[in-house]
C-alpha cells in the first residue's frame, strides 16, 4: 500500500467526509482543522505508513463519530440547563 504525503493525506481524509456523510467542504475542512489542533494527526505525521486510503477512510469515520458525540453531548447539557431554569420559575 502507498504512502501519501502529509498533505494529500488530509485532503483525502476532508475528501472522505464529504463523500460518506452529508458535508460541505467547509464543514469538512473546519473538521480536520480542529483534528489537527487537537494534535489527532500528529502520528500520522510521524509514520509515513499511517498515510493511506483505509487509514484515511477509517480515521474520517472517527472525525465524523467524535463530531457527532460533541453535539449529542452538548444537546443534553442544553437541555439540562432548560430543565433547571423551568425548575426555578
Amino acid at each position: 500500500m502507498s504512502s501519501l504525503s502529509y498533505e494529500a493525506y488530509l485532503d483525502e481524509v476532508t475528501t472522505l467526509l464529504t463523500e460518506l456523510y452529508d458535508l460541505d467542504d467547509a464543514g469538512a475542512i473546519k473538521l480536520v482543522v480542529a483534528a489537527q489542533d487537537a494534535e489527532f494527526f500528529v502520528p500520522h505525521d510521524a509514520n509515513e505508513a499511517m498515510r493511506n486510503l483505509e487509514q484515511a477512510k477509517k480515521d474520517a469515520v472517527t472525525l465524523y463519530q467524535q463530531k457527532q458525540n460533541r453535539v449529542q453531548t452538548q444537546e443534553k447539557q442544553q437541555q439540562r440547563q432548560q430543565q433547571r431554569a423551568k425548575q426555578k420559575k
